[in-house]
């Protein structure tokens, strides 16, 4: 798990859907949201970037920090 920044959508909550976030130094826009879920002081979403690679984004509503962690197919 890595701290990112993110930028995303926001209407009537903050971090309603990322938009793009930056991994290793390089800010990578996100093509697809497979999946998007709560639990208790976080917001969850899979994505898909332009290269075809998946990662799990995880806004903490407690810190107010994103972490990221890339998943393998």
């Amino acid at each position: 798990m890595r701290i990112v920044q993110v930028e995303c959508y926001s209407s009537y909550t903050y971090a309603q859907e990322p938009r793009s976030f930056t991994w290793q130094e390089e800010v990578n826009t996100i093509e697809s949201m497979e999946k998007a879920w709560q639990e208790p002081g976080k917001r969850l979403f899979n994505v898909t970037i332009a290269n075809g690679k998946s990662f799990n984004l995880c806004y903490n509503e407690i810190t107010d920090e994103w972490s990221a962690v890339a998943l393998t197919h």
